[in-house]
């Protein structure tokens, strides 16, 4: 039998076998043989983690929308302030997402001047785009975004870091990096 969405131990008498999930063996974690094997939506993590970026983003939009860009454009202005001058390409893959998401919201930000998109001069097939003066005025506000969520949290920096670290661990080993 096949369960999906949920994990299934494979037990004789109290030795741990194989974990059988949408008929993928995989081999038993060392956690899942201390913890229950989660049931209810608010024992998954998937859940949890979907549900928390959607109270992330809510919380955001008001500041967001005072600001005039949306949730995609602030993380495109974050990628640039990590380094300017990225291509369209590059910018997708920090975000993990495809090119042709990145596009429309550039466009939109060079529109309002937060902006710049330059064909490079050594291939012409690659767009780089880098912020303006208000794009980086605009960048410096939205820490405002970072300091309004680690209140509300009720958590420490070093909690939040932590927190943060742990879950790009999970990531990472969702993705095979």
């Amino acid at each position: 039998m096949k369960y999906l969405g949920q994990w299934r131990l494979l037990v004789n008498g109290n030795q741990y076998r194989d974990i059988e999930y949408c008929g993928n063996k995989l081999k038993p974690a060392a956690a899942l043989k201390e913890t229950p094997v989660p049931t209810s939506l608010d024992h998954q993590i998937c859940f949890t983690l979907y549900a928390t970026s959607m109270a992330v983003t809510r919380m955001y939009k008001p500041m967001l929308d005072d600001m005039g860009i949306t949730y995609p454009q602030y993380l495109v202005l974050n990628v640039l302030g990590e380094e300017d001058g990225q291509t369209i390409g590059a910018i997708a893959t920090r975000l993990a997402l495809e090119s042709s998401t990145i596009t429309p919201p550039v466009q939109r930000m060079e529109q309002a001047g937060l902006v710049t998109r330059q064909r490079s001069a050594v291939d012409e097939r690659q767009v780089q785009v880098h912020l303006t003066e208000p794009g980086r005025k605009l960048l410096a506000k939205s820490n405002c975004l970072a300091e309004t969520l680690l209140a509300r949290s009720g958590m420490t920096m070093k909690e939040i870091g932590a927190l943060n670290r742990k879950i790009q661990t999970l990531r990472d080993a969702l993705v095979g990096e």
